[in-house]
C-alpha cells in the first residue's frame, strides 16, 4: 500500500468514524480500489482508529479528566477536611466512570471471542452492504420514534449495557459504533446529542484497547498486513486531524438535524454494493 493510498484511507476514516456511517464498512469498500484490490485488514482499521480515538480525547479532554478523577477519588473513598468523600458515589462523573466501564465489557467479551470472524468472515462485502441498509434503517426508525428526552444525567445501569452491545454490534463492518449506540440511546429515549456524546466517551477505552493489541501483534509480525509502519502512521495521523474537525461538526448538526441524510446514504450506498457483487465488477 503506497502513502497516497494510506492518506486516502485516513481520510476516509476520520471523515466516517463518528457519523453513522460505519468507518470499516467504508475502509473495507475502499479496499476494492486499492492498487491490487485488497481488503486493508482489520488490523490496519484497528490501528489507524487510535487517531480518530486521540481526536476524541481531545476534543472531551476536560470531561474525561473530570471523570477519570472523580472516579478514583470516589474509589478510594477519600475524605476531605470535613470529613466527608471529596466524591460521593452519587456524584454524576464518579458514576460515568463506572457507567463506561460497564458499557465497555460486551465489546471486549464479544471481541475476543468472535476475533477470527471479525478478521475474516465479517469482512464479507454482502455483510456490508446487508448491515448498511438493515442498520441504516433500524437507525432511521430509532430516530423517528424515539422520544429525546432524557440527558446523561438519568443514565441508567441497565441502558449503559444496552448501550454496550449496541456498540458491540459494531464489530461487524457496516453496523456503524456510533450508529448502533446513538441508535439504541433514541430507541431508551435519550436525546440525540446526549446519546452521541456517551457513544464517543464509551469507545474511548474499547477502541484504544483494540488499537493497541493490533499494534503489538503487527509489531511482533510485520508481514501479515499490507501497509509499512510509515505509511500506517501518517493514514492515523490524518484519520485524527480530520476526526476533530468531524466532532465538531456533527454534534453542532445533531442541535438541529435528523438522522436522515445518514439512512439514506447508507441505503443507496449498500444497493449500489449490491449491484457491483451481483454483476460481478467486485468480489466479495
Amino acid at each position: 500500500m503506497g502513502l497516497v493510498e494510506a492518506i486516502v484511507l485516513g481520510l476516509i476514516q476520520g471523515l466516517t468514524e463518528f457519523i453513522p456511517v460505519s468507518s470499516s464498512a467504508h475502509l473495507r469498500i475502499a479496499g476494492i480500489f486499492l492498487e491490487d484490490g485488497r481488503d486493508p485488514g482489520a488490523a490496519f482499521t484497528a490501528i489507524i482508529q487510535l487517531g480518530t480515538e486521540t481526536a476524541v480525547l481531545v476534543y472531551f479532554w476536560k470531561d474525561i479528566v473530570r471523570i477519570v478523577r472523580a472516579f478514583f477519588l470516589g474509589l478510594t473513598k477519600k475524605a476531605g477536611p470535613d470529613g466527608q468523600p471529596l466524591v460521593p458515589r452519587t456524584d454524576r462523573d464518579y458514576r460515568m466512570g463506572w457507567l463506561i466501564i460497564i458499557g465497555s465489557l460486551p465489546i471486549v467479551v464479544l471481541g475476543v471471542a468472535l476475533q477470527h470472524l471479525i478478521e475474516t468472515s465479517f469482512r464479507s462485502l454482502w455483510i456490508v452492504a446487508f448491515n448498511l441498509i438493515v442498520f441504516g434503517i433500524l437507525l432511521g426508525i430509532a430516530d423517528r420514534v424515539g422520544r429525546k428526552r432524557k440527558e446523561l444525567e438519568q443514565l441508567t445501569t441497565r441502558d449503559g449495557v444496552i448501550f454496550g452491545f449496541a456498540q458491540a454490534l459494531a464489530l461487524i463492518p457496516g453496523v456503524s459504533r456510533s450508529g448502533g449506540t446513538i441508535g439504541a440511546g433514541l430507541l431508551l429515549g435519550y436525546t440525540r446529542a446526549a446519546a452521541a456524546r456517551y457513544s464517543f466517551l464509551l469507545a474511548v477505552p474499547a477502541v484504544f484497547g483494540s488499537g493497541l493489541f493490533e499494534l503489538v501483534k503487527v509489531v511482533r509480525d510485520p508481514g501479515v498486513e499490507l501497509f509499512s509502519g510509515v505509511e500506517t502512521l501518517v493514514a492515523t495521523v490524518v484519520a485524527f486531524g480530520v476526526g476533530l474537525v468531524v466532532i465538531a461538526f456533527f454534534l453542532r448538526y445533531l442541535n438541529r438535524g435528523s438522522f436522515l441524510p445518514f439512512v439514506a446514504y447508507r441505503i443507496l450506498l449498500g444497493v449500489l454494493l449490491i449491484g457491483l457483487l451481483l454483476a460481478g465488477v467486485v468480489q466479495p
